[in-house]
């Protein structure tokens, strides 16, 4: 593919405000294609088609939604696009995009995020989690790395276990910057999310079970109990009989702690 020369031929600025960096890779293309595991009906949610040289791929199995905020990029999908009546090109914003208007049955997402908005995206997914699959995206590889740590690595942080708790996380392929042009500062890589059917541990209140992670890993350096009474949630007395009923030593860091003992931990909590 030859992105330079499309470019050129519709006449577009690239915008570095947007972090538009546009894929010329076909190895990578074919490589995103192989791992969305498209069936003949499936219905793709692709975010940022850009030049439309992925769209194209997807729309071979079925129905594709295209969200696409640059207006001149959307001019030239419909262009591009026109015959193709399973191809629907929406000009908006991802993030105010309402996702209650998808089709019914479970759709997959397919995109290339922009590394500046890759996180409120998928944290805008993420609040309607059982209208899809299938999530599977590009990202920044630091990102991507943390999105997939396990417990006890540095990258291992509240979005680690907010990504991991309503999906299963891998990292199938490492993309080099120069697979892009413009080429970005940094590596990327491509992450499969697989929806799941339950979490992966019991909660009975998501929203103080998330508010506890976020805080023990608010204040990283800290020990959990420390970064716990810093966050003014609980009191001193709570969280130390907390800990005792948990089973859990109030003195270790917060990246150290599973996702089963921070359920646990806030079992006593909440």
């Amino acid at each position: 593919m030859n992105v330079r020369k499309t470019l050129a031929q519709i006449g577009f600025r690239i915008k570095k405000e947007r972090g538009q960096h546009f894929l010329q890779d076909e190895g990578v293309l074919q490589t995103i294609l192989d791992h969305a595991d498209l069936a003949a009906g499936d219905t793709v949610l692709e975010i940022g088609p850009g030049l439309g040289v992925l769209t194209e791929g997807l729309a071979a199995a079925g129905q594709v939604i295209a969200v696409e905020t640059d207006p001149e990029l959307c001019r030239h999908l419909r262009r591009r696009f026109t015959e193709q009546s399973n191809v629907q090109i929406v000009h908006g914003d991802i993030l105010h995009f309402n996702l209650e208007e998808l089709p019914e049955d479970k759709v997959k997402v397919v995109a290339n995020l922009p590394y500046y908005i890759s996180t409120p995206i998928l944290m805008h997914l993420i609040g309607r989690v059982q209208r899809f699959s299938l999530i599977l995206i590009m990202l920044q590889k630091e990102l991507a790395q943390r999105i997939t740590a396990a417990p006890g690595t540095k990258k291992y942080g509240s979005l680690s276990i907010a990504v991991q708790f309503y999906m299963s996380a891998a990292i199938v392929a490492e993309v080099p910057k120069t697979s892009f042009y413009p080429v970005p500062e940094v590596d990327s890589a491509i992450v499969r999310l697989r929806v799941r059917t339950h979490p992966p541990v019991d909660v009975c209140d998501p929203d103080g079970f998330f508010r506890i992670v976020r805080a023990a890993f608010s204040q990283r350096r800290k020990t959990l109990r420390n970064a716990l009474i810093g966050s003014g949630l609980f009191s001193t007395e709570r969280l130390d009989a907390a800990f005792d009923a948990a089973g859990i030593v109030s003195t270790r860091r917060a990246e150290t702690l599973s996702m089963e003992e921070f359920a646990r931990l806030s079992a006593f909590l909440l």
